[in-house]
């Protein structure tokens, strides 16, 4: 398993974390059912390589000072003017835990309506599921290699979901195919001569 080193943090005042953070450092949290919650820290280069590794709902292990917990990471926050990750919720977990995660959803293949000037529509760019860390995945395919204009994919098409649970309504609509986009041709004004005016002589 993927491990993450990282220390506990002691110090709360706000000078120090703008020290860590200065140092390329990630102020973090880390909590669960089992344990008390722990602030620690972490290199922020290092967090980011162990989420591409594992994924964004993936599970590693976190050695603080030694000690290793299993966790997922649960929520984060970022600068975004510095492109920098500011602090980092992380949940302790173990096989048997179920934990909710959003999770991406991915279009595979070419569509045939979208091919004949159709628009595909994508209502759901991620769905919440709950499952063990182990069963949830990365990100959901949906194959739309056989929409056709006007067809629609519910929560329900949904395949290989046996292993986690999908917490949206089956009739949802994850994406659908438009009918083409009709333009109206702007209707030319239409002319009217005025009459021409013909001056009496006196």
């Amino acid at each position: 398993m993927t491990v993450l080193e990282a220390k506990e943090r002691k110090e709360f005042r706000h000078s120090f974390l703008t020290k860590i953070r200065a140092d390329g450092n990630v102020p973090a949290i880390v909590y669960g059912t089992k344990m008390e919650s722990k602030p620690i820290f972490f290199n922020e280069a290092d967090f980011i390589k162990t989420i591409k590794e594992v994924g964004r709902n993936g599970v590693f292990s976190v050695d603080i000072d030694g000690k290793k917990v299993d966790v997922v990471l649960t929520e984060y926050q970022a600068d975004p003017l510095k492109n920098t990750v500011v602090h980092a919720d992380l949940l302790s977990v173990d096989k048997s835990t179920k934990i909710t995660a959003e999770v991406t959803v991915n279009t595979v293949g070419d569509s045939p309506g979208v091919k004949e000037g159709g628009v595909l529509q994508q209502a759901l760019h991620e769905i919440t599921v709950t499952g063990t860390p182990g069963n949830i995945p990365q990100s959901i395919d949906v194959d739309i290699s056989k929409l056709e204009i006007n067809d629609v994919v519910t929560i329900e098409d949904l395949k290989g979901a046996s292993s986690y649970e999908i917490e949206h309504d089956a009739e949802e609509t994850i994406l659908s195919v438009l009918p083409p986009r009709v333009e109206e041709e702007p209707q030319e004004e239409e002319v009217v001569e005025e009459p021409e005016v013909i001056n009496e002589k006196e």
